[in-house]
């Protein structure tokens, strides 16, 4: 059975760097967002398939992509310092595995974290948004 990337997989990875500095990581969505909190969820304005000549038994890289919200606190400043360095650090990011899948490559596509204002409580928040590449996985059923 072919595994492939889900969004609680990438949660875990940006939860288990020291540099987000965050307890708070989360798919999908919370009534009630703490500050400093990640968010990761799907980015379905870039989702498109990429299938080899052949088709999928040829294909050996898959994708998904994905936005993050650094929601972080009421200080411009600090959010923005928090989202440059956790957009940094997926951007230094090279091959590394994730829950048993190999990840080539993260597309950043953007040049920076963009700044999508305030929720409703002030809390100042950046997005994220990129592609992850990951090498084609099948598990043994």
């Amino acid at each position: 059975m072919r595994k492939l990337l889900g969004l609680a997989d990438i949660r875990d990875w940006i939860k288990s760097l020291n540099y987000t500095a965050s307890e708070n990581c989360y798919i999908g969505k919370l009534d009630n967002k703490k500050e400093k909190s990640i968010g990761v969820y799907q980015l379905n304005s870039i989702n498109r398939p990429n299938v080899a000549i052949g088709g999928i038994d040829n294909t050996k890289t898959l994708e998904k992509s994905v936005s993050i919200l650094i929601h972080w606190n009421k200080n411009a400043k600090e959010t923005e310092q928090k989202a440059y360095e956790i957009y940094n650090k997926l951007m230094e990011s090279t091959e590394f595995v994730v829950n048993k899948i190999k990840i080539n490559y993260i597309e950043l596509l953007t040049n920076e974290p963009v700044d999508v204002g305030t929720d409703n409580n002030n809390i100042y928040e950046r997005v994220i948004q990129a592609v992850f590449y990951y090498e084609k996985f099948e598990e043994e059923e």
